[in-house]
């Protein structure tokens, strides 16, 4: 089954793709839409899914750095309840602290320009928050 990992922000979705035996995530692209128009990257999600015959929805949820939710992690909330009444496959939150810091700081040690970062960031942030969802259930 091939599992999709998402970066959802406020302008750019980062869509990342694991392979059938879901032991490697590789990042596929960044969606761009209109700030706070979520209801582009929804259709472009189902469309995703369903041309890609996807099992399984990773969704990178934001945390504050206590664990608390903030406003940013609760918009992640209304777009997972938004997107399962259109699919059938189950959506997994997954937390994403420090993950797009953490892909910028990788990319800044490999001197990427900034244009190159800015276009890269967020493909490569659903690919790491897709990876460690991936890793974890290898490790039970």
């Amino acid at each position: 089954m091939k599992i999709v990992g998402l970066d959802l922000g406020s302008k750019t979705c980062g869509i990342a793709m694991s392979d059938p035996s879901e032991i490697l995530a590789s990042g596929i692209e960044t969606f761009h839409f209109e700030e706070n128009n979520f209801e582009l990257p929804l259709d472009y999600v189902k469309r995703f899914i369903d041309n890609n015959k996807v099992g399984q929805i990773v969704l990178g949820l934001p945390k504050n750095m206590d664990g608390s939710i903030g406003f940013q992690g609760q918009v992640i909330q209304d777009f997972k309840l938004r997107l399962e009444k259109m699919i059938t496959i189950p959506i997994i939150l997954w937390d994403e602290r420090l993950t797009t810091r953490m892909v910028t700081q990788m990319m800044i040690s490999g001197d990427l320009s900034r244009k190159k970062r800015k276009e890269n960031v967020d493909r490569l942030a659903a690919q790491v928050i897709l990876q460690s969802y991936l890793d974890s259930r290898r490790r039970y």
